[in-house]
C-alpha cells in the first residue's frame, strides 16, 4: 500500500514522541548511574528531564489523539449501531479538537510569557521558552492530526472508527 505525504507526517510525529521518549529515559538511567556511582550529576538533568516529560506527553497527545488509542469509555458506543456510533465519534473527536484549540492557545500565551519573562534552567540558565515551544509544537501537530482523523471519519465511516487504525489517504 502506498502511504501518502499526510501517513508520513503522522509516522513522524510517533517518530518524534518515540525519541522525546528514549531522551527522557537515557537522561535519567544516565543521571541515577552518575549519582550513585560516581556521586556527579549531569547539570541540569532535572530541569530537562522535567521539561523534555512535558514535551513527550504533547507530542503524545498527537499520536493517541490520531489513533483514538486514548482513555474511553464504551458502555454505549459498544452496542449503539454503526450509524451512531459514527456520530458519537465524529462528536468526540470535534470536542476534542475544540478543547484542544483552546489547550495551544494557552499554551501558546504560556510560551510567549515563557520567553517575555526570560525564564531559564537553573544550572546552565538555558531558556525554558524554547522547551514549551517545541511542546507546543506538538500540541499543533495533535489538532492537525485529529483533524486529519475526523475528515477521514467523515469521508469514510466504515474506515476510520475508534479502536481500528483510520485508513490512510490516497
Amino acid at each position: 500500500m502506498t502511504r501518502g505525504p499526510v501517513d508520513r507526517f503522522i509516522d513522524a510525529i510517533e517518530m518524534t514522541a518515540a525519541v522525546f521518549l528514549a531522551v527522557v529515559t537515557a537522561i535519567t538511567f544516565v543521571s541515577v548511574i552518575l549519582r550513585y556511582i560516581f556521586a556527579w550529576q549531569i547539570p541540569d538533568s532535572y530541569d530537562f528531564g522535567s521539561l523534555l516529560l512535558g514535551i513527550l506527553i504533547f507530542w503524545g497527545i498527537a499520536g493517541a489523539s490520531y489513533r483514538g488509542e486514548h482513555i474511553t469509555v464504551d458502555l454505549l458506543w459498544s452496542v449503539a449501531p454503526p450509524a451512531l456510533k459514527r456520530a458519537m465519534d465524529v462528536f468526540a473527536d470535534l470536542l476534542t479538537l475544540a478543547c484542544l484549540g483552546a489547550f495551544t492557545w494557552m499554551m501558546a500565551v504560556k510560551v510567549l510569557s515563557t520567553l517575555n519573562d526570560n525564564v531559564q534552567t537553573f544550572d546552565l540558565r538555558l531558556p525554558v521558552w524554547i522547551f514549551y515551544f517545541v511542546a507546543w509544537i506538538g500540541l499543533a501537530a495533535a489538532i492537525l492530526l485529529l483533524a486529519v482523523r475526523t475528515v477521514r471519519l467523515l469521508l469514510r465511516p466504515d474506515s476510520a472508527v475508534r479502536h481500528a487504525n483510520p485508513q490512510p489517504l490516497e
